[in-house]
């Protein structure tokens, strides 16, 4: 079977995306699959047509990648792709969306405000910050509204702090979320769709080195953090935290497979921060540890993927 990789793009997660699928590539080669690779750039509808592959794997993270913008595309051209389809892209990709479905929908998440460039710059926002500040109160956590893999979040422990973290983040979006920061245990919960719903695999703890939280150096590079899969916690924790990531997939609509990063406060209950429908398949990402950890090999992961993907189309998995 040939496998459309699409990998890479112009995204700032540009360098784990070619990781991600690389990784990929590999495994489809040992799968007995034809792999073809495809660095996505202004010839992928050129590259797909006179490739002709019969299942798109993606690999590709960031914009263009996880914002439903690909999937559009092979919808248009009738190719079957892994992971959520594009309303689901679009919901996860937008942190703020995102956040407020999930408070609709009585998923714990942090409390948040969220503004655009433009009411800073026309309608005076910032002088809203004192009150945003008491609410959320220190620290804050500020972010872009639509990047993947930690990409311009900033911690404000003071007041002083925001201005410069909301700086940083408009360089990445023109939209930026103010959040309060959850004290606690920063978890991952890496999902695989079966009989129509989540399963939740082995949940894996972050813990960085030296770091305030899980930014993208030391989410990617390695040893600068420490992982444990499956972390310790009681039963109840535990359950509670795979509740929380399965109801954030079915209300944000994810199919194939995802990953919710959830914050776990001394004696409280789960707090949902985002989710990623295409989440890392590097050598130092959650996704794979958590497989690994659960007796799943990654090329088994690969395998499943592509029969999600083909499922969904009725086409029959074979190399």
């Amino acid at each position: 079977m040939k496998v459309a990789v699409l990998k890479g793009g112009s995204s700032l997660e540009r360098q784990v995306s070619l990781r991600s699928g690389g990784r990929v590539e590999e495994a489809l080669e040992r799968l007995g699959h034809e792999p073809l690779a495809i660095d996505v750039g202004p010839d992928l509808i050129e590259r797909l047509r006179t490739g002709a592959p019969d299942v798109a794997f993606l690999a590709l993270h960031g914009r263009n990648g996880e914002d439903g913008t690909v999937q559009e595309l092979l919808e248009i051209l009738g190719i079957p792709y892994t992971g959520s389809g594009v309303l689901a892209c679009i919901r996860c990709m937008d942190k703020v969306l995102a956040k407020h479905l999930l408070v609709e929908a009585g998923v714990p998440t942090p409390e948040f405000f969220a503004f655009s460039e433009l009411a800073f710059r026309e309608l005076g926002a910032a002088e809203a910050l004192p009150q945003i500040e008491e609410r959320l109160t220190f620290p804050i956590v500020v972010k872009p509204a639509a990047q993947g893999s930690a990409l311009g979040i900033k911690f404000a422990r003071t007041a002083d702090d925001v201005p410069a973290a909301l700086v940083n983040a408009f360089s990445y979006d023109d939209k930026v979320l103010l959040e309060r920061h959850i004290d606690g245990r920063e978890l991952a919960v890496s999902m695989i769709e079966q009989d129509g719903g989540p399963v939740a695999l082995l949940i894996v703890e972050a813990l960085p080195r030296d770091e305030d939280f899980f930014d993208f150096e030391s989410r990617y590079e390695i040893g600068r953090t420490e992982y444990r899969c499956p972390p310790e916690l009681s039963d109840e924790d535990a359950a509670a935290v795979a509740e929380a990531a399965r109801a954030t997939w079915t209300v944000l609509g994810c199919r194939g497979f995802a990953r919710a990063d959830i914050m776990l406060p001394e004696g409280g209950e789960p707090q949902v921060l985002e989710v990623n429908v295409t989440p890392g398949l590097t050598e130092t990402s959650l996704l794979p540890m958590a497989c690994e950890a659960g007796g799943i090999g990654f090329d088994q992961f690969v395998e499943r993927a592509l029969e999600l993907a083909l499922a969904r189309r009725g086409a029959p998995v074979s190399p």
